[in-house]
């Protein structure tokens, strides 16, 4: 139940079961119910008042059955329309004219004295800004303390972008129906929604088939069938052998963590690669990890020759400027898989950090004598056809790529069209894409993962999997979860050095799974 369904593929599954024989007013009666059983666990007392809002759509018509069915159970419940009933059209307007009690006109005065609220007022199809009487009622809910357990999306926000439009309640819980909505993901939507429940309602998993969702939520579901555990009788160059690059001698920290991140999640061997000065601090400081002084755009390409060399990690502490500007375009003509983080894209990015909004222009890094567009990256990375796995934060993003338009998934889609390259657009809501628009919202990552040098661990994540011969897609989409799992499994306190370590727990208790 990984898939995703935006607000129109929502719609269109709705109906298409109809289509398939299942009346759309049965679908309205199983979620109202869904949400009524969903109250259990924000509180059990059957003398808890409950404040139903409804608003004036099917939203609303799931609000008046949640609202009977816990009555039926004996809850003191009010119920409150936002509008007219007289206006209600459809499922929404039967289902009112089961609803035995009166139907008082929505207000903020509603929420006096209640314990709970459940949002029925607007779902994940909301097409503008919460404004007026509508958006006074969302900020009194907020305002109020009180808990919410809201329907299908908390009212005012995007289900397909996970942005506000205008207002937004704050939920404790959400009920969704079939699937989950990119929005229940996507930041803010995520902290809105609180805990988000699924529940059926009788649409067929048969309509997939028709609608072919291109959004997932990451899952091991989704990349195991590709992960290569290791094989009786297997050897360490069966397992890849990944390279990192190196920056100076100050900036050695993050190339160590990654070349770490990369042997941790099972590259055969990992070769740690610099100038001299740099190599021979970093020797100091690492034992299973192989050093070598490989200095320039010409020394790294001979070394890459050698293709047991098959992944190679460029960018976490590299240095923005011409020089590794020219090593990324020499490895991108080597055979080798390539991760490219941090400096390694803002060495292509405008220096001055100014963003413009027409990202098709590109921008100019004047690093030397020479300007260096991101076009040149793209241009590169299209031209070799192998596996290459790009890894920016928002900032380095928007350097690189200007002011997309659209929401996350749609500005990480695009870039990955751009650039060629699968395109890991980090945050608490972690994106994935790959060109093909393939696309995935990863889910597990703890606030605590939020700290320096994590990025650096995750990279060499990708570059392990990809030394192993993973397609970048899930190799990238692999490395994300396990990343999250392993900050899950340290807890608060964590640090970037800890991520390498705790990762055998998470592949054991994959591997225990699998087997």
């Amino acid at each position: 139940m990984n898939e995703l369904l935006t607000t129109s593929e929502a719609g269109e599954a709705d109906r298409l079961a109809a289509q398939a024989g299942v009346p759309s007013l049965d679908l309205m009666e199983r979620a109202g119910k869904a949400v009524a059983e969903a109250v259990h666990g924000l509180t059990r007392a059957t003398d808890t008042r409950i404040v139903v809002l409804c608003g004036p759509g099917n939203n609303g018509g799931d609000g008046f059955v949640a609202a009977r069915h816990l009555r039926d159970r004996g809850f003191d419940v009010r119920l409150f329309l936002l509008g007219d009933k007289a206006a209600l059209k459809g499922d929404a307007a039967e289902m009112a004219r089961k609803w035995p009690l009166p139907i008082r006109p929505a207000s903020p005065d509603a929420l006096q004295s209640m314990h709970l609220v459940i949002d029925a007022l607007f779902g994940a199809g909301l097409s503008r800004p919460l404004e007026g009487a509508a958006a006074e009622l969302v900020e009194a809910v907020n305002e109020s303390g009180l808990p919410v357990l809201a329907v299908d999306v908390p009212s005012g926000l995007d289900g397909t972008t996970g942005e506000v439009r205008g207002v937004a309640i704050k939920a404790r819980r959400t009920v969704t129906f079939f699937r989950k909505k990119p929005g229940h993901l996507l930041m803010p939507g995520r902290e809105l929604c609180g805990e988000t429940v699924v529940a059926d309602i009788g649409i067929p998993e048969r309509v997939l088939e028709t609608l072919k969702p291109t959004i997932h939520e990451n899952d091991p579901a989704l990349w195991m069938d590709h992960f290569n555990w290791p094989q009786d009788g297997g050897h360490k160059y069966d397992r890849g052998h990944a390279v990192v690059v190196s920056g100076p001698a100050l900036q050695t920290g993050a190339a160590r963590l990654g070349a770490r991140g990369a042997l941790r999640i099972g590259a055969g061997l990992v070769t740690l690669v610099g100038n001299a000065t740099a190599t021979a601090i970093i020797a100091t400081h690492i034992t299973s990890i192989m050093v070598r002084s490989v200095a320039g755009a010409a020394a790294l390409s001979g070394f890459l020759a050698d293709k047991r060399r098959n992944s190679v990690l460029i960018g976490p502490g590299a240095s923005v400027g011409k020089e590794t500007a020219d090593d990324v375009l020499a490895i991108l003509k080597s055979s080798a898989s390539v991760t490219l983080d941090a400096d390694a894209l803002t060495s292509f990015a405008e220096a001055d950090d100014k963003v413009r909004g027409d990202a098709s222009m590109g921008f100019l890094a004047r690093n030397g004598d020479r300007p260096i567009r991101p076009e040149t990256l793209f241009e590169a990375i299209k031209r070799r056809q192998l596996p290459v796995v790009m890894t920016p934060h928002e900032g380095e993003f928007k350097r690189l790529f200007g002011v997309l338009p659209g929401s996350k998934v749609d500005r990480a889609r695009e870039a990955a069209k751009i650039s060629g390259a699968v395109v890991i657009l980090k945050g608490a809501d972690t994106v994935v894409a790959a060109p093909d628009s393939r696309a995935i919202i990863n889910s597990n990552a703890p606030p605590w993962l939020a700290t320096a040098g994590s990025g650096d661990v995750l990279s060499g994540f990708v570059t392990g999997l990809l030394a192993q011969h993973m397609p970048p897609f899930e190799a990238a989409a692999a490395a994300v979860w396990l990343h999250g799992a392993a900050a899950g499994t340290f807890g608060i306190g964590l640090i970037a050095e800890d991520l390498p370590d705790l990762l055998p727990q998470v592949l054991q208790r994959l591997h225990q799974a699998k087997s």
